[in-house]
């Protein structure tokens, strides 16, 4: 548990139960085309890569670690409610979810974003998306309403 000025945020890996609360985060991410939909399926699947931040009982953040190979992981549908940014979530989010990578002993952790700046102050470095795994073009961008006209940015992490 932590406090964010006068605000106590936990961070916990959520249920199945918990997928509206993820949607409920993501939601107005996904209207604005900046992280994509993922349907309750896809969320069920995946849940264990999860992370979800709560403020009491208001789910706030929520942050995904998907695992493409024994090398490579890539931190996914990371949102802060609107609220609540600028008070270290999304950071706090972020860390607890390269210690999970760590724990796997994955090797690097990729992003693709539209805050650049954010992920560098937390060791990120800048690549080319030459350098992405065809896996995830075919995957995940192909659903992109911007794609192949992508502006996000492409960072990588090594552990």
């Amino acid at each position: 548990m932590r406090f964010y000025g006068e605000k106590v945020v936990r961070i916990v890996k959520p249920t199945l139960k918990d997928i509206f609360d993820i949607k409920r985060v993501v939601e107005p991410y996904v209207k604005e085309g900046i992280i994509l939909n993922r349907d309750d399926d896809e969320i069920a699947q995946n849940i264990r890569s999860y992370l979800l931040a709560y403020n009491q009982n208001t789910p706030i953040g929520v942050g995904a670690l998907h695992i493409y190979s024994t090398y490579l992981a890539e931190i996914r549908s990371l949102a802060v409610d609107r609220a609540y940014q600028n008070k270290g979530v999304g950071r706090e989010i972020v860390n607890e979810l390269l210690k999970e990578a760590k724990k796997l002993d994955v090797k690097e952790v990729l992003v693709l974003t539209y805050k650049k700046e954010f992920f560098e102050k937390l060791g990120f470095i800048e690549i080319g998306k030459e350098a992405i795994p065809d896996k995830k073009i075919w995957a995940d961008c192909i659903k992109c309403k911007f794609f192949p006209n992508c502006n996000e940015v492409a960072l990588l992490k090594r552990l």
